[in-house]
């Protein structure tokens, strides 16, 4: 996943330009190193985290308390996120076209298949949970809304490449991490192309348990007006009620029709990744 220490530009490489902010970049840094494992942090510890000296870390998280971002324990000194950040993310979530436009087709989905149904939209070698709306049975993973995964090991990830230009796709690729998160995860590059190439003709992705065990993902791509993608559609079922073959079979149609059907509203080009 792309380091908190690593500023990115909307393509997700490194921000080199001179009209980068280094200081808004050291506070966004800041903001983003809390997470699941790191709840509460003093300054050394958040110091250590980002790589910034103690000195500037003191001066922004003085100012992000001070706007209401960050809040300190009086007895700790430990700093931890407050409700306001969640208003960062919201802003992004109301005011997207490609949000408002797919939630009722990912809602219809829902639905229809009785499992949970996924937006998720890429930022350098991540996908990032956009819309997420859980299924009605018991499920055994659930990310929230804003949940961060790698690109390469989950079928929303490589459906995303196999709508991209595959040069393009494979750069992404090789510029990927690769961890193995569960016994299942794929490490070998060249495997993960040809997957997402056997995607981009098949015209759905799916991944077997490689970020969480017994998970299940079918994906297939949206594109954009520039006939490229720029999300992905994704159903997540697990193994103890579904097999891969049934997954495939029953949900990966259903997962390309509606991913279709939203990329119709943006453009009328073909897809890169069609056959001729």
């Amino acid at each position: 996943m792309s380091d908190v220490n690593t500023p990115l530009d909307e393509h997700g490489e490194v921000a080199n330009s001179r009209l980068f902010n280094q200081s808004l970049g050291k506070a966004f840094a800041v903001l983003e190193a809390f997470g699941i494992d790191r709840r509460t942090m003093n300054l050394p510890e958040l110091a250590a985290i980002t790589g910034l000296s103690k000195s500037a870390v003191q001066r922004l998280t003085y100012t992000l308390e001070n706007l209401g971002y960050l809040r300190k324990d009086a007895q700790s000194k430990k700093y931890s996120l407050t409700p306001r950040t969640l208003g960062l993310g919201m802003r992004y979530i109301t005011s997207s076209n490609l949000v408002e436009s797919a939630r009722p087709y990912l809602l219809d989905l829902n639905i229809k298949c009785s499992e949970t149904v996924n937006l998720s939209e890429p930022h350098g070698t991540d996908m990032i949970f956009t819309v997420s709306y859980p299924g009605r049975r018991q499920i055994s993973v659930q990310l929230p809304v804003g949940g961060c995964y790698p690109i390469h090991c989950t079928a929303a990830g490589r459906a995303l490449l196999s709508g991209l230009p595959k040069p393009r796709a494979d750069e992404i690729v090789e510029q990927s991490e690769i961890h193995r998160y569960t016994p299942a995860t794929l490490t070998d590059k060249a495997q993960i192309i040809r997957l997402i190439d056997d995607a981009r003709l098949a015209g759905f992705a799916f991944a077997l348990g490689e970020f969480f065990r017994g998970d299940i993902n079918v994906a297939a791509p949206i594109f954009g007006a520039d006939g490229q993608a720029v999300a992905a559609v994704g159903v997540s079922v697990p193994v103890t009620r579904w097999t891969f073959d049934d997954a495939r079979a029953q949900l990966a149609p259903q997962v390309t029709e509606v991913a279709q059907t939203i990329s119709s509203l943006f453009s009328s080009r073909r897809p890169v990744g069609a056959a001729s």
